[in-house]
């Protein structure tokens, strides 16, 4: 049956105009804050055999991606045995899910008794039970600390509810009403999803809607593919890093290498850390999806988001990874992984496109939950993920607090009004982070200030976040920014609330506590030194940076630059090679005593290796008195093939020292240069 293009394309609008629906839908009905005021969920349609068929501009990529495989797996259990009626549910991790706060609804649509679609959604509740409330906590140790796992199972089968399966969910959720109100939330939005759909099929046919969805996909696969022909082939390696699972304060690497063939990419993280004791871990279905994301940002963003779109990219992960973890390890995390999954495959790309990349995000979710106590009782549970800056880009500067490139239609925070009606809390401040953003040719944005006064008698503090260490990084001899950073001011005093930084588990808070949150600005692009006088004016007119930062990293003072200082000064040395004895945590970067002291690096302090383009290495300094006594840079060979040098090249280093860091008053800037000019 030929589809001419004008059906085609009206059927393709009309689904995506479905699933914008169900979105309204769910929005608007929803009983819980993180839904209708955060928008932590997403919508989706998929095709009889559980491939993702559509998805809006809208939707979280880490809701839906996973779909694509859950969808299917659902469809295998249940084969014959799915009817008119039937819901079914789950937010199980090692079904292709996420986390467990994650729950998603798959409702098959039927027509003539014959099943054509799935109406999916997956919506964030606000706790699934656990030993924090709200169930995301940064140093859980197993999959049962973080709540009720629900299995692929029949919430409804022909329609009829099983009472048993509401009973024992909402027996074992904190609030249970706003649980089951989303839910209902959920339900009304596959009940329009399937009414909007039989309609379409009156209108167009069966067949027609069925033959269009294939072509649909099957454009995408093609399209993408000639996008992925127009790289330069090769293989393109990086390295990046966790700063912790939450159990250790040792860093947890992630390997890629990326291959770029006629038409496909192959994505192989062999050499990644195994699963962690702590929350950082992720499904397959998540790393599948970050990498999805990340390609098709660079590659097609104004393309079509289904499962078509997927096929070229071919992916190796480690059985037993963080990346593909299995039963029980803890997957609260799961979109601290997806993020820097998404930096790795910018690391690695920035090599072969090194124009089109931007530096790096936060680079995590900053789960931040204060749950607000009555006794013992749990009054309410405040959720919120403070958004910081985007990367400096070929052309402009990052945004300033908002949403990354791979969120969707997420807020960047609750408003104040929301937060203060149903908490016993204030927000004292919500404010730009000022200095917080890399400095580069194109500025990253800055991150936010946000500082709530708890009101209440009693309340708990949890935190699960990352690049609290390790900061995002820039490209193209961009800056990194400024990291995440969460304290407590007590009485004038900041306390942290964990020894790990970002990783905080039931911290208790009394009434006149402040937590302060402080969210990471972008990563630079290209040398600071070559961003124009009159853009670094402009951001000390708006308080973006100060003027400190301005003559330090930037060389204006007054109204002029500088001649000869120029803020992008790097110490460098020639490369030498070694194997680094100690694999796990970050790689060593082995300096002589002399030359850590003339450029004021200690040891164990992390630095960054620059390259002339691309992203940077990060590593350790160590401090030996048996290499050469100045010049040198001794990196591990892997270090080398990531950076693209050689032996006896030079290389370039860089500390993250940008400022000195006073929570109770913000970020001031206070960078300096490096001794001695490259050569």
């Amino acid at each position: 049956m030929k589809i001419d293009p004008f059906t085609l394309e009206v059927i393709h609008e009309a689904l995506i105009s479905v699933v914008a629906e169900m979105r309204v839908t769910l929005l608007r009905t929803a009983f819980s804050s993180i839904i209708y005021e955060g928008q932590d969920f997403s919508c989706a349609l998929a095709d009889p055999r559980g491939r993702l068929a559509c998805q809006s501009r809208e939707d979280f990529p880490a809701h839906v991606g996973p779909l694509n495989m859950q969808v299917p797996q659902a469809v295998a259990k249940y084969g014959d045995d799915i009817h008119p009626g039937d819901l079914i549910l789950t937010n199980d991790p090692f079904t292709s899910g996420t986390h467990l706060n994650d729950v998603a609804l798959i409702a098959p649509i039927f027509w003539r008794n014959k099943l054509i679609m799935f109406a999916c959604s997956r919506a964030h509740w606000g706790d699934v039970g656990g030993m924090t409330p709200g169930s995301i906590s940064g140093q859980t140790a197993d999959i049962y600390q973080e709540g009720v796992r629900i299995p692929i199972l029949k919430l409804h089968d022909r329609g009829r509810p099983n009472e048993a399966v509401y009973d024992l969910l909402f027996g074992n959720v904190r609030q249970s009403g706003d649980r089951r109100g989303d839910l209902m939330s959920q339900m009304s939005a596959a009940k329009s999803g399937s009414d909007r759909i039989l309609k379409l099929v009156e209108r167009f046919g069966h067949q027609t809607l069925s033959q269009c969805i294939d072509r649909i996909l099957d454009r995408s696969e093609t399209r993408m593919r000639q996008r992925i022909a127009r790289l330069k082939k090769g293989t393109y390696r990086f390295k990046d890093y966790l700063d912790s699972d939450g159990h250790s304060d040792t860093p947890i690497p992630i390997c890629v290498k990326v291959t770029v063939t006629d038409g496909a990419v192959d994505v192989d993280f062999e050499g990644s850390a195994p699963q962690r004791p702590g929350p950082t871990n992720a499904s397959l279905a998540v790393t599948s999806t970050a990498v999805f994301v990340a390609m098709k940002a660079l590659l097609d963003p104004e393309g079509p988001i289904n499962e078509g779109a997927f096929r070229p990219f071919r992916l190796h992960v480690p059985k037993g990874s963080l990346l593909d973890a299995v039963h029980p390890a803890p997957m609260g995390g799961f979109v601290e992984v997806l993020r820097r999954v998404e930096s790795l495959l910018m690391g690695a790309m920035s090599r072969c496109v090194p124009e089109d990349v931007a530096g790096d995000t936060k680079g995590c979710a900053n789960h931040l939950y204060i749950s607000h106590l009555a006794g013992n009782a749990v009054r309410s549970i405040h959720y919120e993920y403070p958004s910081g800056g985007t990367g400096g880009f070929n052309g402009g500067d990052g945004s300033n607090a908002l949403r990354e490139w791979d969120t969707g239609d997420f807020s960047s925070v609750h408003s104040a009004e929301i937060v203060e009606r149903e908490h016993a809390c204030l927000v004292e401040e919500y404010a730009l982070r000022v200095d917080s953003g890399g400095a580069g040719r194109w500025r990253g944005g800055l991150g936010m200030r946000r500082v709530i006064r708890i009101d209440g008698e009693r309340a708990n503090l949890s935190i699960l976040s990352d690049r609290n260490v390790i900061p995002p990084f820039g490209v193209n001899g961009g800056h990194s920014a400024q990291p995440n950073s969460f304290n407590v001011l007590r009485d004038g005093i900041v306390i942290a609330p964990s020894q790990l930084p970002g990783k905080v588990s039931g911290f208790p808070l009394r009434a006149g506590d402040r937590v302060i949150a402080l969210s990471a600005g972008g990563g630079g692009f290209g040398d600071p030194g070559e961003r124009s006088v009159d853009s670094v004016l402009r951001d000390l007119a708006y308080g973006y940076i100060s003027e400190q930062a301005a003559a330090t990293l930037y060389d204006v003072i007054g109204r002029r630059r500088v001649a000869g200082r120029h803020g992008g000064h790097l110490t460098s040395g020639r490369c030498r090679l070694w194997r680094d004895p100690s694999p796990a945590g970050l790689e060593a970067i082995v300096l002589s005593a002399e030359t850590a002291a003339e450029i004021g690096i200690e040891n164990g302090q992390i630095v960054e290796l620059v390259p002339s383009f691309g992203a940077p290495s990060r590593g350790i300094v160590r401090i030996r008195d048996d290499i050469p006594a100045r010049g040198e840079i001794w990196i591990s060979p892997q270090m080398a093939t990531v950076l693209g040098c050689a032996e006896g090249e030079l290389l370039s280093i860089r500390t993250f020292d940008h400022g000195s860091h006073d929570p109770s008053r913000g970020w001031i800037a206070a960078s300096r240069n490096l001794a001695g000019a490259a050569e």
